[in-house]
């Protein structure tokens, strides 16, 4: 059992598009308290129009993330969290997420993650940090660099 969280701890780490300021400690805490689930291929993770109550770390597997039943607005992969927004702002969710292929993924509620927090502020910080910059580098993809603007998309 250790082995697996093990390399969880170190899937969800690695990512390049990941919760990139979490420490090997606070993924420590985070595989210990989260619940790991598995979505079919063509299964919601997250449904467009509902509230997710928490977030989703993807393990295995890919998902598209669509507005609609039609195109992928982009793909999520290993270490990459969905359902972020409804988390944040308590809202329904603005898109749906669906698993393209086998997806395993811990799921982490409001309330585990709000009582972690209260014990571990800088795990706050660096989690909600990492948020930000994930939501930032997706705007940034879907909205694309201003011609002239000098910017390159990532």
């Amino acid at each position: 059992m250790a082995k697996t969280i093990d390399q969880d701890i170190s899937v969800l780490s690695a990512a390049k598009h990941g919760l990139v300021y979490l420490t090997p400690n606070d993924w420590s805490l985070i595989t210990d308290k989260a619940v790991r689930t598995t979505f079919k291929p063509g299964e919601s993770i997250v449904h467009s129009g509902k509230r997710t109550n928490g977030v989703y770390l993807v393990l295995k597997g890919t998902a598209r993330v669509q507005i609609s039943a039609g195109e992928a607005l982009s793909k999520i992969g290993p270490g990459e969290i969905c359902g972020e927004m409804s988390y944040l702002d308590e809202l329904p969710a603005s898109a749906s997420v669906v698993a393209e292929e086998q997806v395993e993924a811990y799921f982490l509620d409001r309330a585990t993650l709000q009582s972690l927090f209260e014990l571990f502020p800088h795990l706050a910080s660096r989690f909600y940090r990492s948020l930000a910059t994930n939501l930032s580098r997706r705007l940034r993809d879907l909205i694309g660099p201003k011609p002239g603007s000098g910017l390159r998309k990532n």
